[in-house]
């Protein structure tokens, strides 16, 4: 993935953050961010042709963490198109830390402010086979109770992260 911080700037920041250990306080937290945060999350919301949606930490005191750490919005200043990614909102300025990659053409979501940070520049291949089995089925409030007890319990083929790593460029990328 290949974030663009002048795409959406505050989105850009809290992906990196979360990557790197940045808690919702603005510092290092490598209990609730990081590799911490990322093991074993789900793609939760799964829509065939639309996107797939994650970002809620595998265990309760982690997503606790998250919650109420709101993001202002990012003017939209890049498309949702296949492969990007782009932060979900409830409303106006509500980002926290759950995030979709789109699986096609998804323009008419520009004009709602969902404003693209990154995108997926190796691998499309992997993003197309997020298991789509669940759709929407999957109960957000009760991932942010009991993480991956509820979601393996109920949902066991849900693909997953296995690890993050941020690496950066190093300017001979095409």
């Amino acid at each position: 993935m290949e974030v663009h911080s002048d795409w959406a700037p505050i989105g850009a920041k809290r992906f990196l953050d979360l990557v790197d250990g940045i808690g919702p306080t603005g510092n290092r937290q490598p209990e609730y961010s990081g590799e911490t945060f990322w093991k074993g999350l789900r793609f939760f919301r799964v829509i065939d042709g639309f996107m797939a949606q994650f970002g809620i930490a595998s265990k309760h005191d982690i997503s606790a963490q998250w919650v109420n750490a709101k993001l202002k919005d990012d003017p939209v200043k890049e498309s949702n198109k296949k492969g990007y990614v782009t932060f979900a909102t409830s409303g106006p300025d509500s980002r926290t830390s759950q995030m979709f990659i789109n699986f096609g053409d998804n323009s008419f979501l520009d004009s709602q402010g969902f404003a693209p940070f990154a995108k997926v520049v190796q691998g499309m291949e992997v993003v197309d086979q997020i298991y789509k089995g669940y759709g929407e089925t999957p109960d957000q409030g009760m991932i942010q109770d009991e993480g991956n007890r509820y979601l393996k319990r109920k949902f066991p083929n849900l693909s997953y992260v296995k690890s993050v790593q941020r690496v950066e460029s190093t300017g001979d990328e095409l």
